[in-house]
């Protein structure tokens, strides 16, 4: 019993990282474009993107857990944008 509990909060300790790694990662991509690149892109500006990654980042930091409500909510932003935003962003930019 004891070597399932082990291996359960490993899991939730990796799935934590590797979602914490996904938020940082997203956070420093969107602070890499230019303002103007947000808005030829059609999307919300780059001041509200690096807020609402910025505060999931710091959520995920200082409340933890992978199963919260908000927690779940800012991961769920992050890959909207990394699957929405980010590559019409960098398709402004490829040549």
């Amino acid at each position: 019993m004891l070597h399932v509990l082990e291996a359960e909060l490993n899991l939730m300790l990796f799935v934590e990282l590797v979602i914490l790694g996904v938020k940082i990662f997203a956070l420093v991509n969107c602070l890499m474009y230019s303002a103007e690149s947000y808005s030829a892109a059609n999307k919300l500006s780059k001041a509200a993107w690096a807020i609402i990654l910025g505060v999931g980042l710091a959520a995920q930091i200082v409340l933890g857990g992978v199963i919260g409500l908000i927690s779940l909510a800012f991961t769920v932003a992050a890959l909207v944008y990394l699957a929405d935003v980010r590559p019409a962003l960098a398709s402004l930019t490829r040549r």
